[in-house]
């Protein structure tokens, strides 16, 4: 397609301008509502070639590799009308599902920055670069540092081509930790026997508490761990985080709020336990999770913490096998917090229950509200809905919402 001219009605659910073009929809990335532009390509997602005329709500990037990064999407907007933005996303999925709701609050849970990372090493001869992908390409662009990670993560690259240059092609996951970066990473290739000695001088070398290839342990100079409430939690490799410390806050002080006085809670896919060990400072609690290494590490934890009420940490894959209504019924409150698929079996469960309060914790508007569908169809009533941003630029946005019978 040669250049258009276009004007930006809206913005989609990516974070990219839409216009409307010859009766269809084209999604233009880096632009905004009201602008006028013109775009070139192929298909339904073209490329800004010319801003013919800006909306006064752009601003100036902040960081030098925006717009050939593939990261961040929204750094181009005002903080108002993005903060509008992210929370209606949450409200339209609600209202494809029946679900009429007003825009709910948005929490800005940035805070230091992200404390965990992915990065893709490429090595080619002598030269090896690290970083992320460029928009919608399999182009990797060398990075130097990145501006929405923790000051703790600042070497990240550096590490990232480190160790690139010892394994070749690989992924580096990095999250820092009160005992310093964990790093996990995805070879390209299998490890022979004679590889570990040489790799493990890398956790001197690069100043790492723990180095990970393939989900085996190769060093661990000290164990990462994680402050998680009142107890800290010994990280396993390649083990989940919420991608902020104050987004982990900010989600845990809304969950328990929300749980409120339940003396018997039941948390779904607990993990190493956010919410759980929060929540039994004030409730007996049963976490399940598929993740044996996650629940190990909660169970752990937990025993090493005084002052908190009965807790146990069960090993189970709630996709497959649900709570059903029975193994509910002493229960006052239940947490579900699942990853982007949701939780649809468990809800439907749930449906089927008698337990008085509910909490739905989400990172996917879509599946939320199908979720959230299935418990009103049940006989719960949505009571509270709050999103919080810890994704910042991006389209991602997190939800906790409170349901009550």
């Amino acid at each position: 397609m040669s250049e258009i001219a276009l004007r930006i009605d809206g913005m989609g659910r990516r974070g990219e301008g839409v216009a409307h073009h010859a009766g269809r929809a084209l999604f233009v990335p880096g632009t905004l509502p009201g602008e006028e532009v013109r775009a070139s390509g192929e298909g339904e997602r073209l490329t800004l070639a010319a801003m013919e005329r800006a909306s006064p709500d752009r601003i100036a990037p902040f960081c030098k590799h925006y717009g050939r990064c593939g990261g961040c999407q929204l750094q181009h907007w005002r903080e108002e009308p993005y903060r509008a933005w992210k929370a209606a996303l949450v409200a339209e999925s609600l209202a494809q599902r029946g679900i009429a709701v007003a825009a709910p609050e948005i929490v800005d849970a940035h805070g230091a920055g992200r404390r965990r990372v992915s990065l893709h090493v490429r090595r080619k001869g002598s030269d090896v670069t690290a970083g992320y992908m460029a928009p919608r390409s399999h182009d990797l662009l060398d990075i130097d540092r990145c501006p929405i990670l923790e000051p703790a993560l600042a070497p990240a690259f550096d590490i990232g081509r480190a160790i690139g240059g010892r394994l070749g092609d690989c992924d580096v996951a990095l999250t820092a930790t009160l005992t310093g970066l964990d790093a996990s990473v995805k070879a390209g290739r299998k490890l022979f026997e004679k590889e570990h000695a040489h790799l493990a001088s890398l956790v001197t070398e690069l100043r790492l508490a723990r180095l990970s290839v393939n989900g085996e342990v190769i060093a661990t100079a000290v164990q990462p761990r994680v402050a998680v409430g009142r107890a800290e939690v010994a990280l396993p490799p390649g083990g989940f985080l919420q991608a902020t410390a104050l987004g982990e806050e900010t989600l845990a002080r809304l969950v328990v709020e929300d749980v409120g006085r339940a003396k018997s809670v039941a948390d779904l896919f607990c993990g190493i336990g956010p919410f759980t060990i929060r929540l039994a400072g004030r409730a007996k609690v049963e976490a399940h999770d598929s993740d044996r290494a996650a629940i190990a590490a909660l169970a752990a934890a937990a025993k090493s913490t005084a002052g908190l009420k009965p807790l146990t940490a069960t090993v189970r894959d709630l996709f497959r096998e649900p709570l059903v209504p029975n193994e509910m019924k002493h229960l006052e409150a239940v947490v579900f917090d699942p990853p982007r698929a949701g939780a649809e079996a468990q809800a439907r469960q749930l449906a089927r229950s008698q337990v008085k309060t509910v909490v739905a914790v989400s990172c996917d508007a879509g599946t939320f509200a199908r979720d959230a569908e299935i418990l009103v169809k049940g006989g719960y009533a949505l009571q509270r809905l709050t999103a919080v941003d810890q994704f910042k630029w991006s389209s991602h946005v997190e939800i906790v919402a409170l349901f009550a019978r």
